[in-house]
């Protein structure tokens, strides 16, 4: 097992709630919402929605914000970008875009668990400009090329 980094956290807004991890050994920490009324998402809507959060990630690391299972098997409410990244670099607040693939309006609540963020760490690659590419058994095969099953 890995240290634990150091994330720092800034509320933006009195209300917000630093995330947190809801088990032991949970991956993501829950992130919620900051709302001044309900938010009403009808089907096909979609949504930013404030955490009143800023934060600080070590060098070396990004934020990837997810969505939470329950929220989307239960209601059809997911993530438009999944994984949304957090660059360490990023001091703005973090915004969740929520969308309402159901088919019946869904009711968001202040405070409410509406993603999670997992911490994980990044390589930066080293880009190569070259003439040719290795030849591999797959090659240029893609988009199902290996067939259903």
């Amino acid at each position: 097992m890995t240290e634990p980094v150091c994330v720092q956290f800034k509320k933006l807004d009195p209300r917000a709630k630093i995330p947190q991890y809801m088990t032991t050994h949970a991956a993501g920490l829950d992130l919620c919402a900051v709302l001044d009324e309900p938010l009403h998402l009808v089907p096909g809507q979609r949504v930013l929605v404030s955490t009143g959060l800023a934060m600080a990630l070590p060098v070396g690391f990004e934020g990837q914000v997810r969505p939470r299972s329950g929220l989307a098997w239960r209601d059809g409410v997911t993530l438009v970008n999944t994984p949304g990244t957090i660059d360490a670099d990023y001091r703005g607040e973090v915004k969740i875009i929520l969308i309402n693939h159901g088919t019946k309006e869904v009711t968001i609540e202040h405070e409410e668990r509406i993603a999670q963020l997992i911490i994980a760490p990044v390589v930066q690659a080293r880009l190569c400009d070259v003439e040719t590419l290795d030849e591999t058994d797959r090659d240029r095969g893609g988009f199902g090329h290996t067939g259903r099953g």
